[in-house]
């Protein structure tokens, strides 16, 4: 038998990840520097221009984060696809002024994100 306990915890909001680092005693300096990279966000984003999807992807990648995109994107053969962001709080927040300097409507969804997620 294990001497560990273990448990997965969901964690809503950046106030929900400061009372779990509050709780497992870190400073709160630490607890500032990491609360936004326990809340992870799956964003689902429809219809964007298959030459944004791709730039779109590449950012995220950069950041740490991922985006699925439609095979369609590798060979620009469709004009749209949906996007599924997968990141953390801080994440979106490294991605967010990136795309805000991309063309073919990067700029806002930036704004939108920034908006949806509240950063």
């Amino acid at each position: 038998m294990s001497e560990y306990f273990m448990k997965i915890i969901k964690i809503n909001d950046k106030k929900d990840a400061e009372k779990i680092l509050l709780d497992v005693d870190c400073t709160k300096e630490g607890t500032a520097m990491m609360a936004e990279k326990a809340v992870f966000r799956v964003v689902r984003i429809y219809k964007v221009k298959t030459k944004a999807a791709n730039i779109l992807k590449q950012t995220m990648l950069s950041k740490g984060g991922d985006a699925a995109v439609s095979r369609y994107c590798a060979d620009l053969s469709k004009d749209y696809t949906d996007v599924v962001l997968m990141a953390t709080l801080k994440q979106y927040r490294a991605a967010i002024p990136v795309l805000l300097a991309q063309p073919w409507g990067l700029k806002q969804i930036a704004n939108e994100l920034k908006t949806l997620l509240a950063l």
